[in-house]
C-alpha cells in the first residue's frame, strides 16, 4: 500500500483512469462484436471509430488498433464475396 501523500494521490488518479480505460477497451469490444455479428458496413464505421479512440487515448497501442481493423475489414470483404 502507499505510505507517502504523493504515493497515495498516485494511486487515486490512477484507479480514476482505469474506470475511463476499461470503458474504452468494453465499447471497442462491444462494436467489434456488433460488426462480426451482422457483417455491415455502417457498423464497421462504429468500429473504426472506437477502435481509433482506444488507441489515440493509449488504452491499446497503434499497431493493435491496425490488426484489428484490418482482421475487421476483411472478415466484411470475405462475407461480402460469399453473398
Amino acid at each position: 500500500m502507499a505510505i507517502t501523500k504523493g504515493a497515495k494521490k498516485a494511486h487515486r488518479a490512477s484507479l480514476k483512469k482505469q474506470v475511463f480505460n476499461v470503458r474504452r477497451k468494453r465499447s471497442m469490444k462491444d462494436a467489434t462484436k456488433k460488426v462480426e455479428k451482422t457483417l455491415t458496413g455502417a457498423d464497421l464505421a462504429l468500429a473504426y471509430k472506437a477502435i481509433d479512440k482506444a488507441a489515440k487515448r493509449g488504452v491499446i497501442k497503434k499497431n493493435t488498433a491496425s490488426r484489428k481493423k484490418s482482421r475487421l475489414a476483411r472478415l466484411l470483404a470475405k462475407e461480402t464475396t460469399k453473398k
